[in-house]
């Protein structure tokens, strides 16, 4: 049996290959780049950009806003948040129909030859936790321990992808402020030297420029992460939890059409399957 070969056929019938698909996220992208074009327009159009620029300011915002949020969870936490955040703009994604088709799959060859279970892992290296969830099937261990090793896995990955979302939120709530932390300093300079002209300038763009540093870091681009990192932990952890259950029944030779309503239990509305009803219209064998 190839499973690329009939995934294939799946995805003719109407389902999408769960194949992940890397590559730029270009919604994250666009919106962030479309934020910033605003907020760029809207300071040239009211003279020189250089009045933008206060090095001073940008210190206080970045180094304070890093300082604080790692005083609130530890450098390791900080490091793998960034990662995740990273990770987000430039990621592989998996579509759930896709997905549950590739379980419908694996779990009709099973069926029909248990031992093609080992032959169809070298198809599935590019997805280590469906490769590592059929490997258990294969060796034989009892469905209750892949279950449960397999269910610790998905809660362990999404705790740390919520951790870091964590993070993130927490910067962007430190950013803005960090920023009145900056107009406070810049309003205390420049009440201090009311008698020297020449100092009330940069003073006031001290002021001025950290509020509206921390504004934009953390209402444009540390908060739209945040969100991002979570949903992709929700999908993440949705793709996770259909290879769970897709290989504890397998494991428990269960029929294919009850692992279709275990699926589809699990599955938004909108993305449930009719793997067997679809064939049986059209008079096809599969799933007798």
């Amino acid at each position: 049996m190839s499973l690329t070969r009939d995934s294939a056929e799946s995805s003719r019938r109407g389902g999408r290959s769960a194949r992940p698909r890397g590559g730029v996220d270009v919604a994250t992208l666009v919106g962030l780049a479309a934020a910033a074009v605003v907020i760029f327009v809207a300071m040239a159009s009211g003279g020189s950009l250089r009045a933008f620029v206060d090095p001073p300011s940008l210190i206080i915002v970045l180094g304070g806003t890093l300082a604080v949020t790692t005083a609130s969870f530890s450098l390791a936490d900080v490091a793998i948040a960034w990662r995740d955040a990273g990770a987000v703009l430039i990621h592989r994604t998996s579509d759930p129909r896709g997905v549950a088709r590739q379980v419908l799959l694996l779990a009709e060859a099973a069926r029909r030859a248990p031992e093609t279970l080992r032959n169809v892992l070298p198809e599935l290296r590019h997805e280590s936790f469906l490769h590592r969830s059929v490997t258990l099937v294969a060796e034989g261990l009892p469905p209750d321990d892949i279950e449960r090793m397999l269910i610790g896995e998905v809660e362990a990955s999404g705790a740390g992808k919520v951790k870091s979302a964590g993070v993130l939120r927490r910067a962007s709530e430190v950013a803005p402020a960090m920023g009145l932390i900056g107009t406070l300093v810049g309003l205390v300079q420049m009440l201090g030297s009311l008698n020297d002209p020449s100092s009330i300038g940069p003073a006031m763009a001290l002021a001025l420029l950290t509020t509206f540093y921390g504004a934009v870091l953390g209402n444009v681009a540390l908060a739209p992460l945040a969100a991002k990192v979570e949903r992709t932990a929700e999908e993440d952890a949705l793709v996770k939890t259909l290879y769970t259950i897709g290989a504890v029944s397998i494991a428990r030779q269960e029929n294919p059409r009850r692992l279709e309503m275990l699926l589809n239990a699990v599955l938004p509305p909108g993305k449930r399957i009719q793997y067997f009803d679809r064939d049986s219209d059209r008079g096809s064998p599969r799933g007798a």
